[in-house]
Order: C-alpha cells, then sequence, then structure tokens
C-alpha cells in the first residue's frame, strides 16, 4: 500500500498532470504531442484554480533563494507574485514617489533609491547593484522599460557575480541596432522589409534611397522605440523635412540619430512571436500576438493568437522567430516583431525585444504557462519546461491596457488621485495585473499604465464577450480613463469581425471618437436622489446624541412645518450640456422628480424610491416602474459620477 502511494506520488511529480476534483484522481491531459505542463491544485472552483510547473528534468539545478527587481509597478508586482509561488524572496526598490506604492507593500525587503525622476532611482546602475549586494539577491529580474534592454548593465552584473535574469549584453547590443539587426535577420534568411540600412546618412543619399525603394517610405531611428523617431513620408517633397524632424526626436531620445529608410505598408498589422531559449541550445516559440491597434505608434490592447492567419503562416512565423533568435545565441524570454501586408499576409522582421514584454499575459493565458517561471529556470541554467512538440494553443485571450489618459485630448497623460477602483470578478479566465490600489496617485514621473485586463475564451468571441463585460465593471474615479474608448473598440463592428491594422483608430475616428450619447433622465433622477439621500443621512450622523434625536427636523425626511420640501439641483453632463432636476418630497416617503433640459423639453417621475447603500456607495432606485441599483462616487470638487449600464454624470 505504502509503495503504490510513493509510486503515484513520484508519478506526480516526475510527469505533469492535472489533479481532476470531481474524479478524485490524477488524468493525463495529452496536448499534440506532449502532456500539458501544469497541476491543478484542488479548489472548491474551477474558476479559482492556481497554475503551478513541476519541472520534468529531475536533475535541474535549485532556482535562486532570492532576487531583487530592479522595477515599479506592476511587473514589480507580476515577477514578485510568482517569486514568492516559489518560494523565492524578493527584494523590491523604489523611489521617494513609490513609497507607499503596492509593489513595495508586496515584497519581502524594500529599498528607498533616490528621488522621484527615473535618472534618479530606477536607472541608477550603482545604487541598483549596491542594494543587491547588501541584501544578499543573487538575481536581478529587470521587468520591462528601464534597464530592461541596457547591454552595460547586464554586463555590470555579469562582472560583480550577479545573475541578470535576460538575455547575453551580445544579444541585446546586436539586436539593439535596427540597421544590425536587419543585416543579421538577412544572413539568417528571416524575411526584411525593402529597405536601406546603411551608414551612410548624407540626406541627399537617404533621399535616393527612397526613391529607390518607392513611395511611401518610413523613417526609423536605428535606436528607437515606441514610435520615437518615426516618419511616414508620401512624397519627395516633403523627405527632408520629415527626415530632420527624425533626426531631432531620435537625438533627444536615443542619443543617437542614425536612420534608416523603409518601405512603408499602408495596411500593416503588427504581428509578434514570443521566443525562449536556454543555455544548452534549446529554442521554441510559443506562438504569436496582434498587437495592431495603437494610438502614437504605441500598443494598448493584445490578443492571442492573432485573428485570421492559417495554420501554414501561422508555423511559418514562429520558424523564422526562432531562427532569428538562434543567430544570435539568444538566451531567456524575447519578442521578435513582425510588419505583416494585411492585404497578401507576407511578412517581414522589424525588430527584436530583448526581455519580457508587457502583453506577455495572452501568451500565458493560451499556453498554460508561467513566463517568469521560464525565466527564473533558465537564468538558474536549467533547460526549457517544454520542448516545441508540448506547446499548443488552446482558446483565445485579449489584454486591454488600462492608462490614465484622456482619449479625447489626443490620449494626452493624465495625473492625479485614484479616489475609487472596484476590478471586475477574477477568475482562471479573467485576470488583472496592476501595481495600483485605491488611493494611490498616478504621478508624472512615470507611465500612466494603471493596469492590464487580460480575458481568455474557448475562442475569440467568447474572449472578447468576457472582455467587455469585465471592462463593463471596471470602475475608476479621479482622474481620466480610455476605458470608456476601450468599449467602443471592442464594440466596432470591424473589430469583432478581426479586421485590424495599425491604422485602426484612424481609419474608424469617427465612429471611436463619436459624441458621448445624452444622458438618460433616468439616470440624472438617480444622481439627483443619491444627492439628497446622502445628506440625509450625514446629517442623521451629526444629529444622533443630540438632547433631541427624536425631533422632527431630523427624524423625518424632508420634514418642514406649513411646507412641503423641495430642492432644485443642477447638472453638467460629459458633454457639459446643463440640465436641471426638481425635487419634491411626499408624505409617503417618495419623490416626485422633474428633469428639465431646456425650454418645452422635460420629464417628470413620480413616486420615486430609493435607498442609499453607505457600505456599497450604491443607490437601489425606483423610477418609473422600473429598478436601478447604481455606484455612485461622489468627488470633493462637486463632481458625481454614477456606474451603470448608461455611463457617467457630472454634478456641478
Amino acid at each position: 500500500m505504502l509503495t503504490s502511494l510513493l509510486r503515484k506520488m513520484y508519478r506526480l511529480f516526475r510527469y505533469p498532470k492535472v489533479i481532476d476534483p470531481f474524479l478524485s484522481k490524477f488524468t493525463y491531459p495529452i496536448k499534440k504531442n506532449g502532456v500539458l505542463p501544469t497541476l491543478f491544485l484542488n479548489k472548491p472552483s474551477l474558476d479559482h484554480f492556481n497554475y503551478y510547473y513541476f519541472s520534468t528534468n529531475s536533475v535541474n539545478k535549485p532556482l535562486f533563494d532570492k532576487i531583487l527587481i530592479a522595477n515599479r509597478g506592476e511587473i514589480a508586482c507580476r515577477v514578485i507574485r510568482t517569486a514568492k509561488k516559489l518560494g523565492i524572496k524578493s527584494v523590491a526598490v523604489y523611489s521617494e514617489a513609490d513609497k507607499h506604492s503596492l509593489h513595495v507593500k508586496m515584497a519581502d525587503d524594500a529599498y528607498l533609491i533616490g528621488p522621484a525622476p527615473s535618472s534618479e532611482s530606477y536607472l541608477n546602475i550603482d545604487k541598483i547593484i549596491a542594494v543587491a549586494k547588501e541584501s544578499s539577491s543573487q538575481a536581478i529580474h529587470p521587468g520591462y522599460g528601464f534597464l530592461s534592454e541596457n547591454p552595460n548593465f547586464a554586463e555590470r552584473l555579469a562582472n560583480e557575480k550577479i545573475i541578470f535574469i535576460g538575455p547575453p549584453a551580445s544579444a541585446m547590443i546586436s539586436m539593439g541596432s535596427k540597421s544590425e539587426s536587419k543585416d543579421i535577420m538577412i544572413a539568417a534568411n528571416v524575411p526584411v522589409v525593402p529597405g536601406y540600412h546603411g551608414t551612410n546618412q548624407d540626406p541627399q543619399f537617404l533621399k535616393e534611397q527612397a526613391s529607390k525603394i518607392g513611395y511611401p517610405v518610413l523613417i526609423k531611428a536605428i535606436k528607437g522605440g515606441g514610435g520615437k523617431g518615426m516618419r511616414i513620408v508620401n512624397d519627395p517633397s516633403e523627405f527632408e523635412i520629415q527626415l530632420e524632424s527624425s533626426k531631432r526626436e531620435a537625438i533627444k531620445s536615443f542619443a543617437d540619430d542614425q536612420v534608416l529608410i523603409e518601405k512603408y505598408l499602408e495596411t500593416p498589422r503588427h504581428v509578434e512571436v514570443q521566443i525562449f531559449a536556454d543555455t544548452q541550445g534549446n529554442v521554441v516559440h510559443l506562438f504569436e500576438r496582434d498587437c495592431s491597434v495603437q494610438r502614437r505608434h504605441q500598443k494598448i490592447l493584445e490578443e492571442a493568437p492573432a485573428p485570421g492567419l492559417s495554420n501554414e503562416i501561422r508555423q511559418e512565423l514562429g520558424a523564422k522567430a526562432v531562427a532569428a533568435a538562434k543567430a544570435v545565441n539568444y538566451v531567456g524570454a524575447g519578442t521578435v516583431e513582425f510588419i505583416m501586408d494585411n492585404k497578401d499576409k507576407r511578412f517581414y522582421f522589424m525588430e527584436m525585444n530583448t526581455r519580457l514584454q508587457v502583453e506577455h499575459p495572452v501568451t500565458e493565458m493560451v499556453t498554460s504557462t508561467d513566463l517568469v517561471h521560464w525565466q527564473l529556470e533558465v537564468a538558474s541554467g536549467n533547460p526549457l519546461p517544454m520542448t516545441q512538440d508540448e506547446l499548443c494553443l488552446d482558446g483565445h485571450a485579449f489584454e486591454a491596457r488600462i492608462y490614465a489618459e484622456n482619449p479625447e485630448n489626443n490620449f494626452l497623460p493624465d495625473t492625479g488621485p485614484l479616489l475609487h477602483i472596484r476590478t471586475p470578478s477574477l477568475s482562471s479566465n479573467i485576470r488583472l495585473e496592476t501595481g495600483f490600489e485605491q488611493g494611490d496617485e498616478i504621478n508624472v514621473y512615470y507611465d500612466p499604465m494603471i493596469a492590464k485586463l487580460i480575458t481568455k475564451g474557448a475562442n475569440r468571441t467568447e474572449a472578447l464577450r468576457k472582455l467587455r463585460k469585465a471592462l463593463q465593471e471596471y470602475e475608476i474615479v479621479g482622474l481620466n480613463t480610455n476605458i470608456e474608448f476601450l468599449k467602443r473598440v471592442f464594440s466596432h463592428p470591424a473589430f469583432i469581425q478581426g479586421e485590424i491594422e495599425t491604422g485602426f483608430i484612424k481609419k474608424y475616428e469617427t465612429e471611436l471618437f463619436a459624441p458621448n450619447p445624452e444622458v438618460s433622465s433616468y439616470v440624472i433622477a438617480q444622481a439627483a436622489l443619491s444627492l439628497i439621500l446622502k445628506e440625509h443621512q450625514e446629517l442623521k450622523k451629526v444629529t444622533i446624541g443630540s438632547f433631541d434625536p427624536y425631533s422632527p427636523w431630523t427624524s423625518y425626511f424632508g420634514y418642514r412645518p406649513n411646507a412641503t420640501y423641495e430642492r432644485n439641483i443642477l447638472f453638467h453632463d460629459q458633454n457639459d450640456d446643463r440640465i436641471s432636476a426638481d425635487v419634491k418630497y411626499l408624505q409617503d416617503n417618495s419623490f416626485d422628480i422633474t428633469i428639465n433640459r431646456g425650454k418645452d423639453n422635460s420629464i417628470k417621475f413620480e413616486r420615486v424610491t430609493g435607498n442609499w447603500d453607505e457600505a456599497e456607495k450604491q443607490i437601489i432606485t425606483d423610477v418609473g416602474g422600473i429598478r436601478f441599483k447604481s455606484r455612485i462616487v461622489m468627488e470633493d470638487n462637486n463632481r458625481i459620477v454614477i456606474f451603470d449600464r448608461v455611463g457617467n454624470l457630472l454634478h456641478s
């Protein structure tokens, strides 16, 4: 009996499998040519399963005891969660602006490294290395951004005998230069966009190359990123102006004004492939992601797999991405980005990001992997957890980036406190990555991304439906966000059909930036009643314990001797339209509410009733025979936000 039990336990940890909570036995879900390397721990509900990976290699080296995360925000929290799951201690670093941040609270240890500006904190290599030594951290995870693609940082760590959880510096150098990387890709038989990638920067020579390539062309800074130093040129007459503009931005952003010239695809898609490599020479791809919907050349939503691709194209994309990684002896997590012509589906190498991408969760969702765990395994000297044959796609996933920004003002970043946050209900198929809590503040020093909302479904339609519902449940008050804009994108017929390209927002800007619909009179009635009920509740708090708590002035709402309680409340909605609400209290504790939108445009609701729930900040009303349940958030600046199926209303 004991021998049989020990044999089962050995097989459980030696080979990945699933514990079925309903069958109460071990099952082996075969996916393609391998076993799905995931252990589902027995939980009360399938919606709350946690994913754990157990290596199939019995001679693996031990993982680190302690790592330092040289980053902040959601990616720092993301790395800390996996570290905790694996029993690895985590060390956070933080600036003075981040002393109360979530990643500081989550880490086992946290060290202040300087003032708010990144150059004095998160980009200060000497301070970060000093903290790593003081905290006895064996390795440093750079996250993304900041020092994640800095070869000098990787080399310094190697000299200090601290492991960099990322690729070798040589790979960063090769792939960090757009011109050098193109030459490497050509040698590796990876398709590249026709263009000039040489060192001759004479303006007249570059203009001649543009004419040979054929307009329109794209001018790109060789060390660019995030759309900086990128200019589209449609005609020879504007070439010199755009070249000068590109070089000016490149020198400011990257201290290097060298550019390359490429053919500009007019209906492009941004398709990228997640690759992973270990120190034993193994390289795999974890399929592709589509990141085509962008604003200001920066991604705002991603999905995996890319819609509308045949299996043949998918396999070819993966093979070319693996070839690209092998060409630079890559190690760790990386992303090979391709630009794809949406007409003929031909694709061309664009660049390689030598780090974990912001959008990596969609890949994790459709491959049942933990890519941070993979990074830790590889950095520890272990082989990749899975072979290419064991990897397979399962379902479809979306990621929506929640930004503090104003889409109606050219997506201008916003700052301010997060006065109210209410997140969607989470499960194994609805995931939220964030580095902020209610009460935190978005400041001017760092990227304005608040969170990433990720959903998974059996197919694209189901995943999109879950995402739309989750966005409807997501509430943020205190500053402008792109949530409402994302709802419009995900509800657009072209997006639903998978007809996406990098010019999606520009192409459909009329629909995506249409004026806000008129706020429903039902919503205005709720807003008016919520203000009155909340004021009465506050009044009751003040009078509790008074000399006469049973006074009709306070115990009966709307009590006025020989008079009827009436109130006029003025509102301004999202379109700044002026709306007034006349509220009259009736003796049966109901209200008559008349909504006025100008001359000869009014509607009256009779005998409206409502209850204010202070704990949930919610009002439950009966308006015109219809029962509503809405969340109300009141700000100090006389702004009231109502969350329901309609939207929000401003009160002043």
